[in-house]
């Protein structure tokens, strides 16, 4: 398990609308589970894109909000979907779950390990077969 931090308001793309590639200037290998973190600062410079989609949407900042798995990582092949930025590595999510409700928490750069204490927070807030099938690993 991973979790991956993100400036708002592209945390709140992925965790409530379609949002499927998250743009990063480096490559990952993994694939597998992966908590949608959204830092504690704003990405200002992009924000109005994306306005008309988040409209309305409370913007939690320094939190984990969804649930997620990174399903493949490739370079720029050109738009693979409207979120893609040309120039960089578009790692691929699915089966995106949103949170009940935010838990507060300090992400890291790059993928972080989420401690115990975090995991087991991000359970309670799961049906036990969401948290079965999309933290499992290895798949």
């Amino acid at each position: 398990m991973r979790g991956l931090t993100i400036r708002q308001p592209w945390a709140a793309a992925i965790t409530y609308a379609d949002k499927r590639v998250e743009n990063r200037t480096w490559p990952t290998s993994y694939q597998g589970p992966v908590l949608i973190h959204a830092s504690r600062t704003m990405d200002r410079r992009h924000g109005p894109m994306v306005a008309a989609v988040v409209r309305g949407l409370q913007l939690d900042v320094g939190a984990v909000l969804a649930v997620a798995r990174i399903i493949a990582c490739h370079e720029d092949d050109g738009e693979c979907t409207p979120w893609s930025l040309p120039g960089h590595f578009h790692h691929v999510l699915d089966e995106v779950t949103a949170l009940p409700l935010p838990i507060p928490w300090v992400g890291a750069q790059g993928l972080w390990a989420p401690p115990a204490a975090l995991m087991e927070r991000v359970r309670q807030q799961l049906s036990p077969e969401t948290a079965s099938h999309v933290l499992r690993e290895g798949q």
